[in-house]
């Protein structure tokens, strides 16, 4: 049982409900994109994203030597290999404006965005490395972020 499942069973929540939940985190956001190849839907989804006045950014994550031969991680979620495999963070993070309701009037937040970038056609087929990517996505949604697949 995953961590999801574990605290929904916790909570009550119906395992349809679960269900719908990772079936809507697993379809991907539509993109208008002539490409095909997971570069060219990233390339459409930042350039979405500026036109709603996102701020997007690209997220390399890894682990390189530095001069003294010294691993050096960078990347969101990526402060140990545990973390990272548990954990894969999105190709794009970035920044929504959301203006707020009636009760904060003419306030705006900045609203954690995240997108995984996949090629066109793509569909979740939940391997090891697709079961992590849902792990940040479900993450950032449960803090009230915006956190997608694209392709």
């Amino acid at each position: 049982m995953n961590t999801l499942q574990q605290w929904a069973f916790q909570w009550g929540i119906p395992e349809v409900a679960v269900a719908d939940l990772q079936q809507r985190l697993a379809t991907p956001v539509p993109v208008n994109t002539q490409g095909r190849s997971e570069a060219a839907v990233q390339a459409q989804v930042r350039l979405d994203a500026a036109k709603d006045g996102t701020l997007a950014w690209r997220n390399n994550v890894g682990v390189l030597l530095d001069a003294r031969g010294v691993p050096v991680r960078f990347g969101l979620a990526n402060d140990s290999a545990a973390v990272n495999k548990r954990f894969k963070s999105a190709d794009l993070i970035g920044i929504k404006r959301v203006v707020i309701t009636p009760q904060m009037v003419g306030s705006a937040i900045g609203q954690f965005w995240s997108r995984e970038c996949k090629h066109a056609g793509w569909r979740y087929c939940g391997n090891e490395h697709e079961q992590a990517q849902m792990r940040w996505l479900q993450l950032i949604q449960a803090h009230g972020g915006d956190a997608a697949f694209a392709s």
